[in-house]
């Protein structure tokens, strides 16, 4: 069997580091992750993906990461059961984080904007004695 999940989104809220009555870490999170497909004419959809991740990678999202933060991680998918308030049966799918990694900018969104409309950086234009012409009709040396 196979459950393997891979996500990379914006974390909708800062995350809570909480621990269970025997001391151990955990955190619960929402991380809104966009369509690659959008319709014509539509805006761009996401979903929103609930996250749990225990012990050291708990401490860790809560240490590093708040709301609105661009967040990698891999895990698996699991089911939950439980009851609402009117006493009916609901399932709950979540995924438990076993690695979560930095992505996107380090800076404040204003820094990154002010960034990004800076000039690219100029290269030197090569010359046609850089490159080589290659026989395409010659035997291959491999």
């Amino acid at each position: 069997m196979l459950n393997i999940s891979a996500l990379m989104g914006r974390l909708t809220a800062d995350p809570e580091l909480r621990r269970t009555p025997n001391g151990v870490s955990v955190t619960t999170f929402t991380i809104a992750v966009e369509r690659t497909y959008t319709p014509q004419g539509q805006e761009k959809q996401a979903d929103f993906i609930d996250i749990v991740a225990w012990r050291n990678t708990a401490e860790f999202v809560c240490k590093y990461f708040s709301k609105g933060r661009m967040i990698a991680l891999n895990g698996s998918i699991q089911t939950r059961l439980y009851e609402d308030k009117e006493g009916h049966k609901r399932k709950a799918f979540e995924v438990m984080a076993d690695n979560v990694f930095f992505c996107g900018d380090k800076a404040p969104a204003q820094a990154s904007a002010d960034i990004s409309r800076e000039a690219a950086p100029a290269f030197a234009q090569g010359q046609s004695d850089d490159f080589a012409v290659c026989d395409d009709n010659a035997d291959l040396p491999f």
